[in-house]
């Protein structure tokens, strides 16, 4: 039968070939690691880009948009799919992570990850705090609402004493640096960890679910840039060069906790942190543009002792500032065009309050993702080097 007559004589067809081309086994290995590592460099090479493209992007808008609770969104943005990517690579080549030195690497990454957490629970109270400061908006709002009733002085001094007791708040945030609560709630996170075990309390590293009072975010951001450096040839080429996407997500995190902490109000917060961007990066150049747009903004008389850079910010303050001037004018029996100026004040207010209220929920939504993926990817990558250090 045609199917037994070549069964003696029958080889495999990657036998077959090989003899055909007389590539011997050590070669084939040989171009299969090739293979595997040109997949590599390019994969990584692609992350490399896909970074540079992200922050060009964000550095690139107008100055309307700038430090926006919306910009502010396409950066948190920005910052997960960046470490999506981040983890993809983590993931194919898992089987390197215990290798020495990109062990060590990985681990000082959970390392500033962690610490990275603590920021993301103050500037979540930051972002209570801007809800304290509507809250008293609302009170103004409400009281110089014509349409529902006449108003009157009653309604006038209600009004006063609101703007005046938001404008106290925010003295008192830039005068105190005071957190909105002496304990974060982690977003609800009820942690297991062991090293809350191990830790001595009023340490500024406060693992994540608490922050004491002598908690600095100036200081966490500090910590986190220090010893932040690129790495060198020999650990490239030491570690297939994956020391290179563990520098550039450690950077980047970094980088974006530092915009965070220039925009939102946090305790003690500040933007003289000493760091270097690194410009032999292809997204050293838009992370320095970046940089240079924020403190420019820092800069500007109106900005100086701001509670943070965020732009609904600045509004809120314009805001209180203009209605408090105005109202401490107004006499009564209240003349016309006063009442004209007061009702278009309202407006102007009413759409920096509903602006800013909006732009808030999104924005908290999305920093409690950011601190979600932040400890998803800590928890997958400590498996993988354990997994790699039982195997060895």
């Amino acid at each position: 039968m045609p199917s037994t007559d070549h069964q003696g004589s029958s080889v495999p067809v990657a036998s077959f070939r090989r003899s055909i081309l007389g590539i011997s086994s050590d070669q084939v290995h040989s171009m299969d690691t090739n293979h595997d590592s040109d997949d590599r460099d390019s994969q990584l090479e692609s992350f490399q880009k896909k970074v540079s493209s992200r922050f060009h992007d964000l550095s690139a808008v107008t100055t309307d948009e700038f430090l926006s609770a919306t910009w502010m969104q396409k950066l948190l943005d920005a910052f997960l799919a960046c470490q999506e990517d981040f983890r993809v690579t983590l993931c194919k080549n898992r089987a390197h992570l215990s290798k020495t030195p990109l062990d060590r690497l990985v681990s000082e990454f959970f390392e500033r990850s962690i610490k990275a957490l603590d920021i993301c629970n103050a500037t979540r109270d930051g972002i209570e705090k801007i809800r304290l400061w509507l809250k008293h908006l609302e009170i103004v709002l409400c009281a110089l609402d014509s349409q529902k009733k006449m108003i009157g002085e009653g309604q006038f001094r209600r009004a006063r004493k609101a703007l005046m007791d938001s404008a106290l708040v925010m003295l008192d945030e830039k005068e105190t640096g005071s957190a909105f609560s002496n304990r974060n709630r982690s977003f609800g996170r009820h942690s297991t960890s062991k090293d809350h075990h191990h830790h001595q309390p009023g340490h500024s590293r406060s693992l994540s679910w608490s922050v004491s009072r002598s908690w600095s975010a100036a200081k966490q951001l500090q910590s986190l840039a220090n010893n932040l450096v690129s790495p060198r040839g020999n650990e490239i080429v030491a570690t297939n060069g994956l020391a290179v996407p563990v520098f550039t997500m450690s950077y980047v995190l970094m980088f974006v906790l530092w915009i965070l902490v220039a925009v939102i109000p946090c305790q003690d917060r500040s933007l003289q942190i000493h760091f270097s961007i690194p410009r032999q990066y292809s997204w050293g150049t838009a992370l320095l543009l970046l940089h240079d747009r924020i403190m420019d903004e820092s800069k500007k008389r109106d900005r100086r002792n701001s509670n943070g850079l965020l732009k609904e910010i600045y509004q809120i303050e314009k805001c209180i500032a203009h209605m408090t001037d105005l109202l401490d004018s107004i006499q009564f029996p209240l003349a016309e065009e006063r009442k004209e100026e007061v009702e278009k004040g309202v407006q102007e207010l009413a759409l920096v309050f509903y602006a800013s209220k909006n732009g808030l929920d999104p924005l908290e939504q999305e920093l409690r993702e950011v601190f979600r993926k932040i400890m998803s990817l800590r928890t997958e990558g400590l498996e993988f080097l354990n997994r790699g250090n039982s195997a060895g």
